[in-house]
């Protein structure tokens, strides 16, 4: 399996039906829904866009991370919460409405945070002082991967919500078979060296999606906000678009070997939001 058909044929086929998916479940309501609870829409956001990269970071130094595989880890750590969120949120009793107007808006503005994130890691962490930022070209080849498929399947569900309805659990499960496939082709296309870089990266990704779970569940609350709202943003920030990340280390940085933390998290992050869903719901007092 050639890399060039993972990161040019697959993976935009991928990302366009998973993208795709998430706008057949949205509306226009969904973001207008920003004001009726922005409390809980501000402290999401600003969870994922500001708090995560800033956690993400310290744990790449502290563990000593090689810098393709810490600017690897960043990358994931930039992306928008993945579609799996809103199922994983409605397991778990919560507020699956903000859930999708999270990752609707997280999903536009991730195409302007990801590109600086990932420019700014690189320079701190692989220590290239000459970095030239992400062209242009590629910026608008990530927009158009996150924002034309999502508008498409927001028009599909105005003008049909019936047939819309209808594709909504064929396509949730095609997506999960092309992210499965993903994550099995980028391993492989990193086949060599996958086990190694698994020990190294493992306990950073186990450590970065257990911060994920419990800083979007408790900061929440310590703000005076309502469980099923926390648990929504927990979900939102714990389960991260590994897609959308291995796209743009395959396609538009053109590193194989930054792919590798989104896989593993990937993998890791369905077991411990099952776990974090178990827990929150065990009894009022967690």
């Amino acid at each position: 399996m050639q890399a060039s058909f993972l990161s040019v044929v697959l993976m935009p086929i991928a990302l366009a039906i998973i993208m795709t998916g998430l706008g057949l479940s949205l509306t226009m309501a969904d973001f207008k829904r920003v004001y009726e609870y922005p409390k809980a829409v501000i402290v999401g956001l600003g969870t994922q866009m500001i708090l995560l990269p800033i956690i993400c970071f310290f744990i790449a130094k502290g563990l000593n991370l090689p810098p393709e595989l810490a600017v690897g880890l960043m990358l994931l750590a930039a992306a928008p919460g993945g579609p799996s969120a809103n199922l994983y949120s409605h397991i778990a009793k919560g507020d699956v409405a903000l859930n999708v107007t999270l990752t609707a808006l997280n999903s536009i503005l991730s195409v302007v945070s990801i590109a600086f994130i990932v420019n700014l890691s690189m320079k701190l962490l692989m220590q290239q002082d000459a970095y030239v930022p992400l062209q242009f070209s590629k910026v608008l080849e990530v927009c158009l991967i996150v924002i034309l498929p999502v508008s498409v399947g927001m028009l599909v569900r105005k003008k049909a919500p019936g047939f819309a309805q209808k594709l909504e659990s064929p396509v949730k499960i095609l997506s999960a078979i092309f992210l499965a496939l993903i994550i099995v082709l980028a391993g492989w296309k990193e086949r060599d060296h996958l086990m190694q870089d698994i020990q190294t990266v493992g306990l950073a990704c186990l450590l970065f999606n257990v911060a994920c779970l419990s800083i979007g569940y408790f900061l929440p609350r310590l703000l005076n906000l309502e469980k099923k709202q926390a648990i929504a943003i927990g979900m939102e920030i714990g389960i991260h678009n590994g897609s959308l990340a291995i796209f743009i280390a395959l396609s538009v940085i053109g590193n194989g070997t930054m792919t590798i933390p989104a896989v593993v998290y990937s993998i890791i992050m369905f077991i411990t939001a099952a776990i974090f869903g178990w827990l929150v719901n065990r009894g009022e007092h967690v």
